[in-house]
C-alpha cells in the first residue's frame, strides 16, 4: 500500500499540473524592412485567471538581450520593453486565454535577428519556449526600365526629322537663289543702244 501511495506521488508531477510552453515555428526567415509574426502557445485551464499571467520574452544575442515584450499579472509593461523594439511590437491579448502569445514586429531589422526567448508563468505551473529569426539585408532594387518604345513612332520621328532637315535645305537654297537674283542692282543692264544703218559706213 505505501508503494502504491509512493508512486502516486511520484506521477503527480507528471500527470497533473503539467505546464508546456511551445512555439508554432522553431525557425523563422524574413527580410530587413519586412513584418513578422512570433508565435508561442501554452498550457491553459478552464481556471486560469489573465491577473495570474506572466509573460517575458526577450532576443537572446552575444552583446545584448534586449527585452521585446513584458506582461505582468495580465498587464503590458512597456517600459520594460528595449528602445531596439520600441512602437514596433504589438501582441493579440484576445487570444491569450486561448493560451496563445502572438508579437507582431515590425519594420524589421538586421539586428533583430537572434534567439528569442519567451518564459510564460500561470497558477498552473511557468515554462519557456524559443525560436530562431533570421533577418536578411534588403535587396537592392533594380533600376528603372526605360520604357521600349515601338518602332512606329520612332520611325515617325525620324521621317520627321529628316522631312524638316530638307525643308530647311530646301528653304535655304531658295533664299541663296533670291539672293542671288535680288542683288543684280549692282550690275548696271546695258544701254539700248539704237543703231542707225545710215551711220554705219
Amino acid at each position: 500500500m505505501v508503494c502504491w501511495i509512493l508512486l502516486l506521488i511520484s506521477l503527480t508531477p507528471f500527470t497533473w499540473g503539467t505546464f508546456v510552453v511551445n512555439v508554432t515555428q522553431s525557425s523563422y526567415q524574413a527580410e530587413e524592412n519586412h513584418d513578422i509574426t512570433l508565435d508561442w502557445t501554452f498550457t491553459t485551464t478552464a481556471h486560469m485567471s489573465l491577473s495570474a499571467l506572466y509573460i517575458f520574452c526577450q532576443l537572446i544575442t552575444e552583446d545584448k538581450d534586449p527585452v521585446l515584450f513584458h506582461l505582468h499579472e495580465g498587464v503590458e509593461v512597456p517600459e520594460s520593453q528595449d528602445k531596439q523594439f520600441s512602437g514596433r511590437v504589438q501582441f493579440d491579448k484576445d487570444i491569450l486565454r486561448e493560451g496563445r502569445v502572438r508579437l507582431h514586429v515590425s519594420r524589421l531589422r538586421t539586428e533583430d535577428s537572434g534567439l528569442y526567448w519567451c518564459d510564460v508563468k500561470t497558477d498552473d505551473g511557468a515554462s519557456s519556449g524559443k525560436c530562431h529569426l533570421n533577418i536578411t539585408a534588403a535587396a537592392d532594387e533594380p533600376e528603372a526600365q526605360r520604357p521600349t518604345e515601338s518602332p512606329e513612332p520612332e520611325s515617325r520621328e525620324r521621317i520627321g526629322l529628316y522631312v524638316g532637315l530638307g525643308l530647311t535645305a530646301a528653304a535655304a537654297a531658295a533664299s541663296l537663289v533670291k539672293l542671288c537674283f535680288t542683288s543684280r542692282p549692282y550690275f548696271t543692264e546695258p544701254a539700248d543702244v539704237s543703231v542707225n544703218a545710215s551711220s554705219v559706213v
